[in-house]
């Protein structure tokens, strides 16, 4: 419990922390280069009987196949073999790639098969979903676990029936991207959100020029190629200085909560209203009171402000009485909780019902 409670302190006290400056590059993507998933169904050999049994008809009619173009003639019914299964290849080839390079790829068991390890993949044809041919797959598997069973004993490590083979897949035509157009580039976020692309707009157009940058919506930032860089040979050295200016994203209030593992995540803008809270023994009340503050006398221009000073009052008990004066943040919150050594479940409870009472100024996400 009170290692919960110190994690819980250190996410609170990184989530305040001044927000980093990001590049480019790592919350954004060029529009037109991405690359394509492939799939494609093949038949695993060489498995110490732990392949397909005979009640997966697909994989005794593909082997029937198979041998029949070697010349071999076999009924398929009677097809008994235990060291082939029936597979599924996927990848994503990666943008910018060329004829004859090599990319990772997944196999996954079809069948009924009960492991993978020691298999063989046969050479596979990968399609994209409009049925165009661009790769092959084929090689050793790598499975990272292992089944091994017995009349009487089963012993299981991990999935054995999914595997990769490293650098299985060899691209078979060049993957063109959309980059034809060298007078214009649009760049898209991984996430969404109006603050972070003007930040965004505003940064690239400080390195690199003004007015090149322009946010179009809540996603995407298109960037003018200057007449210098809008050729093939210099294109490629501006998408680099685009990538690489760094600038502050705006992150938008939310706190995340797992019920099943009670982790809690508090991000850095959330805030609380004026609320109180009963839990059990607790007592939360977070209060507002209002403060004048008067201009020095004679004073050119002085003006009479009033503010609104925040205090959370958390109380349990016998266990005493924990006061937080300041401006009351979730964080405050959740450290005065952590002194009191409430359980993770219990600080769930409390957030979902301050969300509920509108008090909880966030989105609150459970997973």
């Amino acid at each position: 419990m009170r290692d919960f409670c110190k994690i819980i302190v250190l996410l609170l006290f990184v989530s305040t922390c001044a927000a980093a400056q990001v590049r480019v590059k790592d919350v954004a993507r060029l529009s037109g280069a991405e690359g394509v998933s492939v799939i494609g169904y093949g038949l695993v050999i060489g498995l110490d009987r732990t392949g397909d049994s005979q009640k997966s008809l697909f994989t005794n009619q593909s082997l029937a196949n198979l041998l029949e173009r070697f010349g071999i003639a076999v009924d398929g019914d009677k097809v008994r073999s235990k060291n082939v299964a029936a597979v599924m290849v996927t990848a994503d080839v990666p943008a910018f790639a060329r004829s004859g390079g090599q990319f990772d790829v997944t196999v996954s068991s079809l069948g009924d098969a009960k492991s993978l390890q020691g298999g063989i993949l046969l050479q596979t044809t990968l399609t994209d979903l409009n049925g165009t041919v661009w790769a092959t797959a084929s090689g050793a598997l790598i499975i990272g676990g292992f089944s091994i069973e017995t009349d009487q004993v089963s012993v299981r490590e991990n999935h054995p029936l999914v595997g990769r083979i490293p650098s299985g897949g060899v691209l078979k035509r060049d993957l063109r991207v959309g980059l034809e157009d060298n007078n214009r580039l649009t760049f898209m976020l991984n996430n969404g959100d109006f603050t972070t692309v003007e930040n965004m707009a505003n940064a690239i157009n400080a390195a690199l020029g003004p007015g090149l940058a322009t946010a179009v919506d809540a996603k995407s930032v298109t960037v003018d190629v200057p007449i210098e860089f809008a050729m093939p040979s210099k294109i490629v050295n501006f998408i680099a200085a685009v990538e690489s200016v760094e600038f502050t994203p705006d992150v938008a209030a939310k706190v995340v909560i797992n019920e099943r593992t009670g982790t809690i995540i508090i991000g850095r803008k959330v805030s609380l209203s004026p609320v109180a809270v009963s839990h059990g023994a607790l007592s939360i009340t977070v209060k507002a009171a209002p403060v004048v503050s008067q201009a020095l006398p004679f004073a050119p221009g002085g003006k009479t402000v009033q503010e609104q000073i925040q205090e959370v009052l958390v109380e349990q008990r016998d266990t005493g009485v924990v006061a937080l004066p300041g401006a009351s943040t979730v964080g405050d919150v959740a450290t005065a909780l952590n002194r009191l050594g409430l359980s993770p479940r219990d600080i769930i409870a409390i957030f979902q019902a301050l969300k509920q009472a509108g008090a909880l100024q966030a989105e609150l996400i459970i997973i």
